[in-house]
């Protein structure tokens, strides 16, 4: 099996799973990962929200809540990544305890054809930003409502949403790449554009 922290192709993507670009915008190849990678995360949140109109013990809120949590991230991370928009990242441990991250991205064959759809790529990554921000939104509001009991199923929430995020731009832009560096190339960019576009503007 190769890998690489570049984006190289590996084996887990399977030749198979590619079809025409024009043939995955008109229709969701994979409605079943489409609908697990929402699932548990969209579920987690409303069961933390209606949680104490659904039971009256806070410990099976709690283990519920942290179920589906755990189940999110693992389908999240190994599935849903790389069937709707192939990408995957992990932690590779060496012989010697040595641990590597490695962040991977499917390149798009020579013949045009990608992986996932545009409906496909939106619901992925409509969902892996939306349900961070809303953790976060409760990491606050637990602090300001003084509901300290619930900082620790917040906080969990948050983190493995957030890493799950991570761990994806990362594949995404290169693990080359920061964020940092990147949002330094786009505005030098814009910078230089609109520095030319007043040059070449006539004068009235």
């Amino acid at each position: 099996q190769e890998s690489s922290d570049d984006g190289e192709d590996v084996s887990l993507f399977d030749a198979g799973d590619e079809v025409p670009r024009k043939s995955r915008k008109k229709k969701i190849r994979h409605p079943l990962a489409c609908f697990f990678h929402l699932f548990f995360r969209v579920t987690a949140i409303i069961v933390y929200l209606l949680c104490e109109f659904l039971s009256n013990s806070f410990i099976a809120c709690f283990v519920a809540i942290i179920l589906l949590l755990s189940c999110d991230f693992w389908t999240v991370k190994n599935v849903t990544g790389r069937l709707l928009v192939g990408l995957r990242w992990w932690n590779q441990v060496d012989d010697d305890g040595t641990s590597h991250w490695i962040f991977e991205a499917r390149k798009p064959s020579s013949q045009g054809k990608t992986v996932g759809g545009e409906a496909e790529s939106k619901i992925f990554w409509l969902g892996l930003i939306v349900c961070p921000i809303m953790w976060a939104i409760f990491v606050f509001s637990t602090f300001f409502s003084f509901k300290l009991k619930w900082l620790a199923v917040v906080m969990l929430g948050a983190s493995l949403q957030v890493a799950n995020l991570y761990g994806y731009i990362k594949c995404k832009v290169g693990s080359g790449k920061t964020l940092t560096s990147m949002a330094t190339s786009y505005l030098g960019r814009q910078f230089l554009k609109s520095a030319m576009t007043k040059e070449e503007s006539p004068e009235p």
